[in-house]
C-alpha cells in the first residue's frame, strides 16, 4: 500500500488512504464504541451528524496512514506550502530564550506534523509516543518517525520517563498527545465523565516548573494543514497534579469540539 501511495502522489494517495480506511476501519474498531464516544462528548448530536463524524474520522485516519509515505517531503520543505503556522512567534521566543516547555495536543488531522514542525523551527524537542501493537508495522513507523518527524522519540513507560528527564536536563522540550487512555494515569474529568489521563505534563510542570504550550492541527482542502500554537500556560507552584491534568483536559475538549470530524474517536477513553 505504501508503494501504491507513493506512485500516486500525495493528493491521490491521501484520497485513496481515506477511502480505504472508510471500508476496512470498521472491521478493526467497534462502530458501537465510536458512536458511544461521540455521544459522550456531543449528547445532543443528530443521527446524520453522528454518521458524518464517524465517516470523516475514518477518512482522516486513512489519509494520515497514506501520508506517512510523504513525511520526507514534508520534512525537506517540498510540501512546505501545505502547512501554515499561526503563532510562529511563540516558537521563536522559546528558541531565543532557550526555554524548556511541554507541547501538548491530541490526535487531530495529521498529528505527526506537530513534532516535525516544532523541530524544524529549531526547538530542541523530544516526542513521547506509544508503540503500535503490530510489531512489524511499528518498526516501520519508528524508522519514519526518527528519521523525518522527530529525532528523539521516547516510548511511553517508566524507561521512557527516565530518558525524558535526562533529555530535559540537557535543555529539551517535550511534545506529547494527551488524549489516549493510559494505565499509569489518573481518573480525570473528560467531557464530564471520568477517564484515565496521562499525568506526564503535570509531573513535568511540578518537577521543573515548565510551561505548557497547547497546539492544534487542522486539516483543510484535503492535504493542507494549519498548526495553531497557543500562548504558554503557567501554573501556580502549589497547583496539584490533579488540577493541572483537569485543566489540560478542558483545553483538549475545546480542540475536539472545534472540529470533531478530525479527532480519532476510536480510543476507549472512558473504559
Amino acid at each position: 500500500m505504501f508503494l501504491i501511495f507513493k506512485i500516486l502522489g500525495i493528493k491521490l494517495g491521501s484520497l485513496l488512504g481515506g477511502k480505504l480506511f472508510q471500508i476496512i476501519g470498521p472491521i478493526f474498531r467497534s462502530k458501537k464504541l465510536i458512536f458511544e464516544n461521540i455521544r459522550r462528548a456531543l449528547p445532543n448530536i443528530s443521527k446524520n451528524e453522528l454518521i458524518s463524524i464517524y465517516n470523516s474520522m475514518w477518512e482522516n485516519y486513512g489519509r494520515v496512514f497514506a501520508e506517512y509515505v510523504f513525511m520526507k517531503k514534508f520534512r525537506n520543505d517540498q510540501l512546505t506550502k501545505n502547512i501554515s503556522i499561526e503563532g510562529k512567534e511563540i516558537l521563536q521566543e522559546i528558541i531565543i530564550k532557550n526555554q524548556k516547555v511541554i507541547f501538548i495536543s491530541g490526535h487531530f488531522s495529521n498529528f505527526e506534523l506537530m513534532a516535525m514542525q516544532i523541530e524544524k523551527m529549531g526547538v530542541k524537542v523530544a516526542a513521547i509516543y506509544r508503540p503500535l501493537n503490530n510489531l512489524y508495522l511499528n518498526s516501520i513507523m519508528e524508522k519514519i518517525r526518527k528519521k523525518y518527524i522527530c529525532k528523539h522519540q521516547i516510548k511511553k513507560g517508566v524507561g521512557g520517563l527516565k530518558e525524558l528527564i535526562k533529555l530535559n536536563k540537557e535543555g529539551f522540550s517535550t511534545a506529547l498527545m494527551i488524549d489516549q487512555r493510559v494505565s499509569q494515569g489518573i481518573k480525570s474529568s473528560f467531557f464530564n465523565q471520568e477517564a484515565y489521563t496521562t499525568t506526564i505534563p503535570a509531573q513535568l510542570v511540578k518537577k521543573f516548573g515548565m510551561s505548557v504550550v497547547p497546539i492544534f492541527i487542522e486539516r483543510f482542502d484535503e492535504i493542507k494543514f494549519k498548526m495553531t500554537v497557543y500562548k504558554p500556560l503557567s501554573f501556580e507552584e502549589n497547583e496539584s497534579i490533579e488540577n493541572i491534568t483537569n485543566k489540560l483536559n478542558r483545553i483538549l475538549e475545546k480542540m475536539i469540539l472545534k472540529n470533531p470530524n478530525y479527532w480519532i474517536w476510536s480510543h476507549n477513553r472512558w473504559k
